[in-house]
C-alpha cells in the first residue's frame, strides 16, 4: 500500500505501526529468501520505535527501508563490502535518517548493494546476489537493487538509494517502481558513505509519485554537516502535484533516441510522451549535444573520486584488517586486497592513475571540462522547454551474469542517466508499461524525466501526469 494510504489507516486506528511492521516481517521472511533484497533487519528496534511514535507528523508510523550505505544508529553499516561486514555498526544517524525520524517514520532494513554503490546490477555485492522479483533469474538493476526490488516485492513501502550515475532512477526502471534522484545539494549526503563526492544523491524509491513527494518533502533542506548542501528554502512539493502537464513545454532530446534502445522500451517510452501530449504538454525535439561524452566523462571523475575517497579504509580505522602483516605497508596492502571486491579495485586503479603526475589534466582535467559543457547543454535546453523526456536505460533488465566479463559494456547500461549527475539536476522514473526482452516477458521499463536544478516540484507534477 501506498504511504498516503497506510497514513490515513494509522490516523483511523484501523491498523498500527507495530502491526505494519509485523506484516512486513512475515513478508520478508516468505519471500526475501528469493529475492535478495535485505542484507538486515532489526524488528525489536522498530518496534519500540514504532511504540512510541507520533501519528501526528508527516510520516508517522511508516517504515522505510535503508540502502545499506547510509549510516543508522546501531545498525550495521556494510555497503555490501566484505570490508565492513565483521561486525561494523554505525556509531550515528545520517542526517536523513534523522529527518525520516523526525517526520515519524521508522528506519527499517539494510538492503543490498553494489560494493560501495559501484555497479548497476546488485551483482558486485561482495554478500549476496539481488534478484528481480517480476523474473528471479534477472538482475533489479543498481546499485540501488536492494531497495528497488524491496519495493517492487512488496517487502517494503518505501525505500532510500544514492544515486551517483543513475543508482536510483535505473532500478526503479527495471522493477517498476518510481525512483527520485534529487538536485546536487538537496538533500544532505552527510553520513551517506560516499563514493564519489560531486556526485552522489540521496533519494527516495516508492510505489507513487505522490509517495517520493512526502519522503522528498522530509529528508529536503539545509545541513550545516554538508558543506555542499544548499541553503535554500524547500517548497511544498504535494502542492502542485496534480496541477497537470498542460502549457508545458516538454523536450525530447535526440541524441537519447537513437540506436541501441530495445525497440519495447522505445514503444512504451513513445506512449508515455503521446500520453503527456493528450494532457495539453506539448512536445518539443532539442539537442543535447555533448551527451556522446557523458559515459567517459563520467567513467574518469567519478573513479578519481572514488579512489580518494576509498582511501580511508586502511585496515586500521576500522573495517576489515588483515592477520599477521609483517609491516604497516603489508597491512594496507593485504587488508585492501582481501575487503575490497573486484569491481571496486578497478574503479580505484583507473581513478588513481588518472589522478597521477603527468596524467590529471590529460584525463582528470578534461573531463572536468567536458562535465561542464554538459552542464551548460542543460541550461541552454531549459531556456526552451521545463523537463527533459527519455527512457531510463537502453534496456529491460538483462540476466544474472550476463556481463560478467565484460565491464565496459556494463558501464553502457548508465547511458541515459550519468548526464543528470554530471549537470547536477533532478530525475525520476516513472513506471511505463512493460515488455518482453531476451526471452523473458512482462519486464517493466521506465521514463525519465530531467528537470533544471532544484526544480523537483514541477518534476514532480510531470511524473505525476505520466503516472495516472
Amino acid at each position: 500500500m501506498s504511504i498516503a494510504s497506510l497514513r490515513q489507516q494509522l490516523i483511523s486506528g484501523d491498523i498500527t505501526s507495530t502491526a505494519i511492521l509485523e506484516n512486513l516481517a512475515r513478508e520478508i521472511s516468505a519471500r526475501d529468501p528469493i529475492t535478495g533484497a535485505y542484507l538486515s533487519y532489526d524488528l525489536d528496534a522498530a518496534l519500540e520505535e514504532a511504540a512510541r511514535v507520533d501519528l501526528s507528523l508527516p510520516l508517522g508510523g511508516i517504515p522505510i527501508a535503508i540502502k545499506d550505505n547510509i549510516n543508522v544508529l546501531g545498525q550495521p553499516c556494510t555497503c555490501g563490502s566484505k570490508f565492513l561486514s565483521e561486525n561494523y555498526k554505525s556509531p550515528y544517524d545520517a542526517t536523513v535518517v534523522k529527518k525520516l525520524r523526525a517526520a515519524g517514520a521508522i528506519p527499517f532494513g539494510r538492503m543490498n548493494q553494489d560494493e560501495f554503490a559501484m555497479g548497476s546490477a546488485t551483482e558486485n555485492s561482495a554478500l549476496q546476489t539481488t534478484r528481480n522479483p517480476h523474473d528471479p533469474e534477472r538482475i533489479p538493476g543498481g546499485s540501488s537493487g536492494g531497495s528497488a526490488a524491496a519495493v517492487a516485492d512488496r517487502t517494503a513501502i518505501a525505500a532510500l538509494g544514492s544515486d551517483t550515475g543513475g543508482s536510483i532512477r535505473q532500478p526503479a526502471s527495471h522493477c517498476g517502481v518510481v525512483g527520485l534522484k534529487p538536485s546536487y545539494g538537496r538533500v544532505s549526503r552527510y553520513g551517506l558513505v560516499a563514493f564519489a563526492s560531486s556526485l552522489d544523491q540521496i533519494g527516495p524509491l516508492t510505489h507513487t509519485v505522490e509517495d517520493a513527494a512526502r519522503i522528498l518533502q522530509a529528508i529536503a533542506g539545509y545541513d550545516p554537516a554538508d558543506s555542499t548542501c544548499l541553503d535554500a528554502p524547500v517548497p511544498d512539493y504535494l502542492a502542485q502535484l496534480d496541477a497537470g502537464v498542460s502549457g508545458l513545454k516538454l523536450g525530447v532530446p535526440k541524441e537519447y533516441f537513437g540506436d541501441g534502445i530495445d525497440p519495447g522500451v522505445r514503444r512504451n517510452v513513445d506512449a508515455a510522451i503521446q500520453k503527456l501530449a493528450a494532457q495539453g504538454a506539448e512536445i518539443i525535439e532539442i539537442s543535447l549535444p555533448n551527451t556522446e561524452h557523458a559515459v567517459a566523462t563520467y567513467y574518469v571523475i567519478a573513479p578519481a573520486e572514488a579512489s580518494s575517497n576509498l582511501s580511508r579504509f586502511d585496515g586500521i580505522r576500522y573495517g576489515h584488517r588483515t592477520a599477521n602483516p609483517s609491516d604497516i605497508l603489508d597491512l594496507y596492502k593485504k587488508s585492501r586486497d582481501e575487503g575490497f571486491g573486484p569491481e571496486v579495485k578497478r574503479r580505484i586503479i583507473l581513478g588513481t592513475y588518472v589522478l597521477s603526475s603527468g596524467y590529471y589534466d590529460a584525463y582528470y582535467g578534461r573531463a572536468q571540462r567536458i562535465r561542464t559543457l554538459i552542464r551548460r547543454d542543460f541550461e541552454e535546453a531549459f531556456t526552451q522547454v521545463d523537463a527533459i523526456l527519455s527512457p531510463v536505460a537502453p534496456t529491460p533488465a538483462r540476466r544474472i551474469g550476463a556481463f560478467a566479463n565484460d565491464p565496459l559494456h556494463e558501464y553502457l547500461s548508465d547511458i541515459f542517466t550519468i548526464s543528470a549527475n554530471l549537470a547536477g539536476i533532478p530525475g525520476i522514473s516513472v513506471p511505463c508499461g512493460t515488455t518482453d526482452f531476451d526471452g523473458g516477458t512482462a519486464l517493466p521499463t521506465g521514463l525519465q524525466i530531467l528537470g533544471p536544478h532544484l526544480g523537483e516540484a514541477r518534476l514532480l507534477q510531470i511524473a505525476r501526469a505520466a503516472e495516472l
